[in-house]
């Protein structure tokens, strides 16, 4: 069973949220915060498997709350904004998502159980924005990548190199012929070597290095 908690600041968009949850048996609403503060209390308290977050929320925004959560619980940005400040920055302070509330509701269990499986999530409208954000620094960006993902040991940069294509631990793990448990060890270590907060962030720098075509769900 996956266990969200909800953090938005007004009470339709909670209830919404939790009918569409609710057509899944396999996710179940474990938490609802009105505000960030709140929502990080709750998320300690209750260690759901993945946090959707408003980005304007009274006390301390959304933004700010996945920051304090990063390495803590995924965080799914979720919000009626795709303006790029708020994608650069919930991307930098270690949101695994950004969902749109005007997307299908069916996006929304799709990013729900692909960041539970330990894989990340992009509307694509919002990848297509990141995509392009990346291409405006093609001739620096590069470079800069190909030197960190240097760092890696061969092992690791086949696992980062399928991150970059979108896929899960349980995935890599076939993919590699290796437990799920060395993968999640594997990528501790690429996120540390890489300087990098999730694995959002590791996709990116292996699209950027030239290891893997942007996948449609980083």
């Amino acid at each position: 069973m996956i266990r969200v908690l909800l953090a938005d600041d007004e009470a339709m968009i909670r209830a919404g949220l939790t009918a569409v949850l609710a057509t899944d048996p396999g996710i179940t609403v474990v938490a609802e915060a009105a505000d960030g503060r709140e929502a990080v209390e709750l998320a300690h308290a209750h260690r759901p498997d993945v946090v959707l977050m408003d980005i304007r929320m009274p006390r301390l925004d959304g933004l700010a709350a996945a920051a304090e959560l990063a390495g803590v619980v995924p965080v799914v940005m979720l919000t009626t904004f795709d303006e790029d400040a708020y994608v650069a920055r919930a991307l930098a302070d270690g949101a695994s998502g950004f969902l749109l509330k005007a997307a299908d509701p069916r996006e929304l269990l799709i990013a729900v159980r692909a960041v539970a499986d330990g894989a990340a999530y992009l509307s694509p409208r919002v990848a297509h924005r990141v995509i392009a954000g990346l291409r405006t620094n093609e001739l620096t960006r590069p470079a800069t990548a190909r030197k960190k993902v240097s760092s890696l040991t061969p092992r690791e940069r086949d696992v980062l190199a399928l991150v970059g294509r979108g896929l899960s631990n349980q995935e890599i793990g076939r993919e590699l012929h290796l437990a799920e448990g060395t993968v999640k060890a594997h990528l501790t270590s690429i996120l540390r070597n890489l300087d990098v907060q999730n694995r959002v962030q590791a996709a990116i720098t292996a699209y950027e290095a030239g290891m893997a075509s942007p996948p449609p769900r980083i």
